[in-house]
């Protein structure tokens, strides 16, 4: 499986996990492998990592929302921002615009191209940032 394939698989996971109220990834995980495919390990690394860090990522992404609140961001859109804010700062061989592209990636594939735009933009400035 390509990284970038294993990277898709986490951001399901991701997305999925928005709708379960009890955070619970291994059944998730689970559900996922007996339903869909078996979940590889960098997809179970991205994934619980999200769910882990999510407080601290969705301050990350309120801090570049203008005129936005949190809670009316697209679901996937999320999803695809908590999937890039994870590698960009804690999958180390992952370079910011690596994962920045793939998060636009994804975004075309699964969103709008106004929504490719939009996270282009906030991960740009996160990346920024975090080179100071």
């Amino acid at each position: 499986m390509k990284r970038s394939e294993m990277r898709e698989q986490g951001f399901f996971l991701t997305f999925e996990n928005l709708f379960i109220p009890n955070d619970d990834m291994d059944e998730l995980i689970d559900l996922y492998s007996e339903n869909v495919e078996e979940v590889c390990d960098y997809a179970k690394e991205i994934s619980q990592g999200v769910s882990e860090h999510k407080d601290e990522f969705n301050e990350l992404i309120s801090k570049y929302l203008k005129s936005w609140r949190l809670s009316r961001l697209p679901k996937v859109s999320l999803a695809i921002l908590y999937v890039a804010i994870y590698e960009m700062k804690y999958a180390d061989s992952v370079p910011d615009n690596v994962a920045i592209n793939e998060a636009v990636e994804l975004a075309k594939k699964y969103s709008t191209k106004d929504d490719a735009s939009f996270i282009n933009g906030v991960l740009g400035s996160i990346s920024r940032e975090n080179e100071k």
